[in-house]
């Protein structure tokens, strides 16, 4: 298998639309095991070597799964990349098919597109911790119908589901722990993450479950997965501030919390946090100053699982 022929896969609840490139190939089979045994059959003959597909959700985590035990080269990469290559192309006209084949000229032409696949356990500790997530926002959801309920019946009701998310939320922490603890250097890698002020260990679940590359990455590109670099905003004279966005967010809802308490901390970022409000500085723009203690806090994480050297506080 070469380089010379990929495949793009237009990921549907019922159906699999794949394209084929530089053959221009279209076919549909079933978003169901069959249909995807039967796509990697027909990928194998045609000498397909990598398989890209967009960012659409769980409906393609079997065809993920089952491209990367067959041996494929497999890309899950943000609709919007997609998105730009239909308006370079000056095409206007949408559908699965059509899709499909974009999707599959994309993989030929980026050789970034394909990246390493998590592995079984990865893919259980990922769909637990969004499990977590889904679970905390549904209590969130109940204490607040709760707060504005005026009959007791309903309210009774609203307390009766916080006990059971909170007790469903505590049993899967507890699988998610264990797999974390499970993992090759998964204790030692938890504890060193909760020697930094801020991370505890909901902080450090997150990190390991949802950013697994932490600890592999160079200092610039973690921030980035973490969607905390602030990317530059220039053309001639003109020169606006830079954003962050982008990456896990996930990841930043978590640094962001924790970059809140190490901002209160004598052993973490309290002196200059204080700094830029002593100075006058609006509450607002002190936000800017949690978001770089955010993106520290993720730096130092990722050279700290590198290095195996616990936390030290910034001379």
């Amino acid at each position: 298998m070469t380089h010379a022929c990929a495949a793009g896969v237009d990921v549907g609840r019922d159906w699999l639309d794949v394209g084929l490139a530089p053959s221009g190939k279209v076919f549909r089979l079933a978003n169901a095991p069959a249909g995807v045994a039967e796509l990697v059959a027909r990928l194998t003959r045609e000498g397909v070597a990598k398989v890209v597909l967009e960012s659409i959700g769980t409906y393609g985590a079997r065809l993920v799964r089952g491209l990367a035990q067959a041996g494929f080269e497999v890309g899950v990469v943000d609709p919007k990349r997609i998105a730009a290559l239909r308006t370079a192309e000056g095409r206007r006209a949408k559908t699965d098919r059509l899709d499909a084949g974009l999707i599959a000229r994309f993989a030929l032409l980026m050789q970034d597109a394909a990246r390493p696949v998590p592995s079984a356990r990865a893919f259980e500790i990922r769909a637990l911790s969004t499990r977590r997530r889904q679970l905390v926002e549904m209590a969130a959801m109940e204490k607040t119908r709760l707060k504005q309920s005026l009959d007791e019946a309903v309210a009774d009701s609203c307390r009766r589901a916080i006990a059971w998310l909170a007790q469903e939320r505590a049993d899967i922490e507890a699988r998610l722990q264990a797999l974390i603890l499970e993992a090759h250097d998964g204790p030692a890698r938890q504890a060193l993450l909760q020697t930094i002020p801020g991370v505890g260990p909901a902080v450090s679940m997150t990190l390991l479950a949802d950013l697994p590359e932490l600890g592999s990455l160079d200092r610039k590109a973690v921030g980035s997965l973490a969607g905390l670099a602030p990317h530059p905003n220039q053309s001639g004279t003109r020169t606006d501030q830079a954003h962050i966005g982008g990456g896990r967010p996930c990841v930043r809802a978590a640094l962001y919390m924790a970059a809140v308490s190490a901002a209160r901390s004598d052993k973490g970022f309290k002196r200059e946090y204080q700094a830029m409000r002593q100075a006058g500085k609006p509450a607002k723009v002190a936000l800017v100053a949690l978001v770089a203690i955010a993106r520290k806090i993720v730096v130092a994480a990722n050279g700290m699982l590198k290095s195996g050297k616990p936390w030290l506080k910034p001379a």
